[in-house]
């Protein structure tokens, strides 16, 4: 099953606009990009450049009359891997201010990281992301009755805190659980582990894995990185190196403290969770039932918290994430604030448990379980104009 995604209708409105700017499209690996790239080459019947392959790299070479001959042939610019060839924001720079033609670019946002020049393209871009299918976007490609949604919900809430939601493990009804197994932790160990490792020139591909493993057994506890450092006898710096590398290709979700004021919270430490629980689960080998799980309550809270981070993404929303926990041991697992410093605070129950509010500045306050989940999540894109 092909899955219409979400970031479509955003590419949609880019192509029937007057916009001059290149569009940025961001996720991690095995995110669905290619595919959407495909879906649109086929649609507009223009081909894709895939600088995975020299060929089309040299193609792009910094000289206005090579890249004149590119725009004269094509109408819309599709180029996937863009961050394998750093050295094209020189050309994509060139082709806006000569030619101004459409251009879209998947990748991930190591760009950024790996090219000196991407900051001459301030004012010419904009970015989207394609990450593991939200809820909204599986509520959106399943054609329900109304009365089929209370076990459509219970069956994806379950499914997707044990297999996830990469587009190719969920959308492929066929695939036995085993198979879906051994596809997770290909994408670990060929995706996640191999290729950022190389790309990034680690050194470590086994503390890669294990920095990774030790996140996935503490899910919703703060992770202190020398506490890390100091388990595999590593230095400090190395491990939040590879720590921010995660979080900057979409493996990792981090939830920073909120500090008030009144300096009542005390935490230092992040907490960091999965933006897709298939492979938090491929990582410490658990694939039973949550109803049998030790970590259940870790694993929904790891749920809500990507959910919503995917939300924030999807609809480049203006707001930031924090916990909040005080000298006395009070916490809030989710706070959101928007840039007018309002607050949205979270508790997340994997029961029907009853949390009183406390977080010390005017907010709005829910709780979250298995019942509301759906419905606060698709309302979540409503915060910021609120």
């Amino acid at each position: 099953m092909l899955f219409t995604r979400f970031v479509e209708s955003k590419i949609g409105e880019y192509l029937k606009s007057d916009r001059n700017e290149i569009v940025f499209i961001w996720g991690p690996r095995r995110s669905g990009k290619t595919t959407l790239l495909e879906k649109l080459s086929k649609e507009m019947n223009e081909r894709i450049f895939n600088f995975n392959t020299i060929s089309d790299r040299e193609l792009f070479v910094p000289r206005r009359e090579a890249l004149e001959k590119i725009v004269s042939e094509h109408k819309v610019l599709m180029i996937d891997e863009v961050q394998n060839y750093p050295e094209s924001t020189v050309s994509l720079k060139i082709l806006f201010d000569e030619f101004k033609p459409k251009i879209i670019a998947t990748g991930s946002s190591e760009l950024r990281q790996k090219s000196k020049e991407f900051d001459s393209l301030a004012g010419r871009y904009s970015e989207l992301y394609c990450l593991p299918l939200t809820l909204g976007e599986i509520r959106q490609n399943s054609k329900l009755k109304s009365y089929e949604e209370a076990n459509f919900f219970r069956s994806l809430y379950e499914n997707v805190q044990i297999f996830g939601a990469y587009p190719e493990i969920y959308s492929n009804t066929k695939l036995s659980e085993n198979r879906k197994i051994k596809l997770l932790e290909k994408i670990i160990d060929a995706y996640v582990l191999k290729d950022i490792v190389s790309i990034y020139d680690l050194k470590n591909t086994k503390l890669a894995r294990d920095i990774l493993l030790k996140i996935a057994l503490q899910l919703g506890s703060e992770v202190s990185i020398r506490e890390i450092a100091n388990s595999f006898q590593a230095n400090v710096g190395t491990v939040s190196n590879y720590i921010e590398i995660f979080i900057r290709n979409y493996i990792l979700v981090p939830l920073y403290p909120f500090k008030t004021n009144a300096r009542r919270a005390i935490s230092e430490n992040r907490k960091l969770y999965f933006m897709d629980l298939g492979l938090r689960n491929a990582l410490v080998k658990d694939f039973r039932p949550t109803s049998l799980r030790p970590d259940k309550g870790g694993v929904f809270e790891n749920f809500v918290v990507s959910e919503i981070a995917k939300v924030v993404r999807n609809y480049n929303l203006n707001l930031n994430m924090y916990f909040y926990r005080e000298y006395g041991g009070r916490e809030v697992d989710i706070v959101l604030e928007d840039y007018k410093k309002n607050y949205w605070t979270f508790e997340v129950k994997s029961g029907r448990e009853i949390s009183k509010d406390a977080f010390p500045i005017e907010n709005r306050f829910s709780i979250i379980n298995i019942e509301n989940l759906f419905k606060t999540i698709l309302e979540i894109d409503k915060i910021s104009s609120a």
